[in-house]
């Protein structure tokens, strides 16, 4: 990754995950100055291989971010390691500060810093996340079909991922944990065949390196090869305080996200936003086209921002002009 921080850039953006890259792409193929400020931790790190991205099904995460990095690079885009620690606001745009110290200013920002999953704090789930303890049945869905999925009750979509997950296996038990299905969701588990097992689950078992059950606190051991769990998704905002801008409950109730409207512009003038840290459930494909889209709504900005200055700029000129 290049380095070197310019003092100022038409736009800074904060994650360099598909959203903010594919954005960055954008950017620069309009010839704008842009740097991609990535932490380097991307949520989809834990898994093999991307899914559902046509063209590019089952390519390792990591390889589609660099061939993106590369993209970005070749139009004149830079890349740059670094955790934003703030952003605030300048007369003439933003100023954003870095963990170690750097700040750079941008007159636009692409805050594409997508989100973390917040897991049950049960022994072994996080151990196994992404490998054989999934959430999305079209990420993960395919590679576990036919095999013994338990579904850990976590939140109020636990019985959809439950049904989901059913339409890729017939052996599927639902854990109610600490909350048991009741009503017309009782009865839709049921009518599609899914067992449902009270008690509060207790861990996870593994035995050489692949999961084996789900323990429950009086100790009995339900065997299962794969645990789904609906984690909370919670976008990754905080450094945005500055600006008056903070991540609020999703409508879903699964969730923290920064809301904005179709074309990414958040509540703050100038601040766009992408990819699952507003969008909760976006894959890597509805990410990446996300990112495009703000983009291209940001370089429409400037160019509206910059015709206005020249108008007035002519404007200024022309007395001056016809007196000469």
């Amino acid at each position: 990754m290049t380095e070197q921080l310019r003092s100022g850039y038409d736009v800074v953006v904060v994650g360099g995950g598909a959203a903010g890259l594919n954005g960055a792409l954008m950017l620069t193929r309009a010839r704008r100055s842009v740097v991609v400020i990535d932490a380097g931790a991307p949520r989809n790190a834990p898994a093999e291989g991307v899914h559902g991205l046509l063209a590019r099904d089952g390519m390792p995460p990591a390889e589609l971010l660099e061939r993106g990095r590369e993209e970005v690079l070749r139009y004149g885009g830079q890349v740059v390691s670094g955790e934003v620690d703030a952003a605030a606001r300048e007369e003439d745009g933003f100023a954003v500060t870095l963990a170690d110290g750097r700040t750079v200013r941008a007159r636009r920002l692409l805050v594409a810093t997508g989100l973390v999953d917040e897991l049950p704090d049960l022994p072994g789930l996080r151990e196994r996340w992404g490998r054989d303890v999934v959430h999305c049945p079209y990420c993960h869905g395919w590679e576990v079909r036919d095999r013994a999925i338990g579904v850990l009750s976590s939140g109020p979509m636990s019985v959809h991922q439950a049904l989901m997950f059913r339409q890729l296996s017939a052996d599927v038990i639902f854990f109610s944990h600490t909350a048991a299905p009741a009503g017309e969701q009782a009865e839709q588990l049921a009518a599609r065949g899914i067992r449902v097992v009270d008690g509060e689950v207790a861990a996870v078992e593994i035995a050489q390196d692949r999961i084996t059950g789900l323990r429950l606190r009086d100790g009995t051991v339900v065997g299962r090869e794969v645990v789904a769990v609906a984690s909370r998704l919670v976008a990754r905002a905080d450094f945005l305080a500055g600006l008056g801008l903070r991540a609020v409950e999703h409508a879903s109730g699964t969730g923290e996200h920064v809301p904005c409207d179709a074309t990414g512009r958040t509540e703050v003038p100038g601040v766009w936003v992408a990819g699952n840290a507003t969008d909760l459930f976006a894959q890597v494909g509805a990410a990446s086209a996300a990112g495009a889209a703000a983009g291209a709504h940001i370089n429409a900005d400037l160019v509206a921002e910059e015709t206005r200055e020249a108008v007035a700029a002519y404007r200024e000129a022309m007395p001056a002009a016809a007196g000469a």
